[in-house]
């Protein structure tokens, strides 16, 4: 392999390096994000498992069971 082939080879490598490197910054925000929007839905699914709840302890006529 001839020495600018070498070259090439290690440039193109040095591409694909910092390109995977915006990559993994990128994956990780989403991954912040994701853990973020979790939470809230978890806060959320209580609320409503409370909400629920308290419904179904009522009777008929709105009175508790």
């Amino acid at each position: 392999m001839e020495p600018q082939e070498v070259d090439e080879l290690i440039r193109q490598l040095v591409r694909i390096a910092v390109h995977q490197d915006t990559i993994n910054a990128d994956l990780r925000e989403f991954n912040r994000q994701q853990i973020a929007i979790n939470q809230r839905l978890e806060v959320t699914q209580a609320r409503i498992e409370t909400l629920l709840a308290r419904m179904i302890a009522q009777g008929e006529n709105g009175q508790e069971a």
